[in-house]
């Protein structure tokens, strides 16, 4: 189940200066360049997408990888354990309930080519006919009636919301009562923009197909409620193709399954024999807590400060380090923004003591240098944004994250400008606007990101 959309947008507890954005409802954008140099019209391009490749493969050790099988697959997310082992056995095949936007269909046409070539798994789409697992759009009104707080979800044993609605008090739609899978829904808002319908459709097909947990400890995966990752990465890819191995089957106990997963493990993913596996310690269920009320849209700016305060000194007190302790200063940051500017980018720099030196923490980061960098702009400091927004822009564009990609292009266009560098500015700004309108879903939107970053060079640093 994805998470609710972050209720802590980067740079909107900032207090902007002015609006700058012309014309949002014709096709043509007019954006303010340096000051005293009259604004240019551009035409906005087409919406832009990935192409659906792979961030990478899983890299740490198969021995840490069984023991989040283990977790992913054998505990819910609420802490029930989960008796059997089950999946889909033969061939899945995949439909969407009634019309869907242009985009969402090439994205489920990508995503099955992945589960095919990466976890081995016989999928397909099929139009008509009885879908295993069938996509339907819900408004979100709905969606939130059913599962306040997710954003979208998945149920098992039924086609649509109708039976959904039918048996919601039902037995019927607990994972824990499958033997095997037969039939699952997911369920996606309609009015979500291009990415996050992607996400949602990555991380729940996923589980209706493999793990059901979300562990905040992984640094690799969807399969984590930081919501960092927005397409499956090569750890999920490998979860799902352990998932489907021919030694497994459906109804076997835990103890069954964990018995073939090393072997199976060495024969799929060589790479991960040998080398140190530390035990990364379990999330407790006060720091959880604390992190679910800091990113909660109900609770009052001072409760959820104090959550995530909290969350950042039960995780110093355990000595965590990596993405929990990353997660919990990158929170805290982001609600010190328009409180304590000071205290936020000591906890954005905090965050980037945790994920720095792991290969594995590199799109968090990321999420970090985009913090960062506004800050930056603030200060009118270009070397700084330039230096914080190259590496991050590769990293965005690899794990295909549209909206952070977008944001740090619009980042660094402001500096090239306070460099002296307008034409270069002007060209980054317009390949910007089709990522853009992918990640935050028409243009209205994307020139509100645009006018909001430009205002921030305006503010008194």
């Amino acid at each position: 189940m994805r998470g609710a959309p972050s209720a802590l947008p980067i740079l909107k507890y900032l207090c902007l200066l002015g609006v700058l954005v012309l014309a949002a409802c014709t096709p043509q954008l007019r954006v303010a360049g340096p000051e005293g140099v009259a604004p240019v019209r551009l035409d906005f391009p087409a919406m832009r997408s990935f192409a659906a490749a792979s961030p990478g493969p899983a890299r740490r050790p198969n021995a840490q990888i069984a023991r989040d099988f283990s977790d992913l697959s054998f505990q819910l997310e609420s802490g029930r354990p989960i008796p059997l082992f089950t999946r889909f056995e033969g061939p899945v095949t995949v439909a969407f309930n009634g019309p869907v936007p242009a985009q969402l269909a090439a994205d489920l046409d990508g995503l099955l080519a992945r589960l095919r070539a990466e976890a081995g798994i016989d999928i397909s789409q099929i139009t008509g006919g009885d879908a295993t697992i069938r996509i339907e759009l819900v408004a979100p009104r709905q969606l939130r009636q059913a599962a306040p707080g997710a954003a979208c979800f998945v149920v098992p044993r039924v086609r649509d919301w109708a039976a959904l609605r039918r048996n919601r008090q039902s037995p019927l739609i607990d994972w824990t009562t499958l033997q095997v899978r037969e039939q699952a829904a997911v369920f996606i808002p309609n009015d979500a923009t291009p990415q996050e319908m992607r996400d949602c459709l990555h991380e729940e097909l996923a589980q209706a197909l493999g793990p059901l947990n979300d562990l905040y400890r992984l640094p690799d995966s969807v399969f984590n409620d930081d919501d960092m990752h927005a397409v499956l990465t090569g750890f999920d890819m490998l979860i799902l193709r352990v998932t489907y191995a021919p030694e497994l089957r459906s109804g076997m106990t835990p103890p069954e399954v964990m018995a073939r997963v090393p072997g199976i493990l060495e024969r799929i993913n060589p790479a991960g024999a040998g080398g140190a596996a530390p035990l990364t310690a379990a999330t407790t269920r006060d720091w959880t807590q604390a992190i679910i009320i800091a990113l909660g849209g109900t609770a009052s700016r001072g409760v959820r400060q104090q959550a995530a305060a909290h969350a950042v000194a039960i995780g110093q007190a355990r000595g965590w380090t990596g993405t929990r302790a990353g997660f919990a200063q990158y929170v805290f940051g982001r609600l010190q923004i328009g409180t304590d500017p000071s205290l936020a980018l000591g906890a954005f720099n905090a965050a980037t003591r945790a994920y720095a030196g792991d290969p594995n923490l590199r799109i968090q980061a990321a999420h970090v240098a985009q913090q960062q960098a506004a800050f930056a702009l603030i200060a009118r400091d270009p070397e700084a944004i330039l230096a914080l927004t190259g590496p991050a822009i590769t990293v965005a564009r690899q794990h295909e994250n549209a909206a952070l990609l977008a944001v740090l292009m619009m980042l660094r266009a402001e500096a090239l400008d306070l460099q002296g560098q307008p034409e270069a500015a002007m060209a980054l700004r317009l390949d910007s606007l089709g990522w853009g309108l992918y990640g935050f879903g028409d243009r209205d939107a994307v020139i509100a990101r645009l006018n909001e970053i430009a205002s921030l060079s305006r503010l008194p640093s």
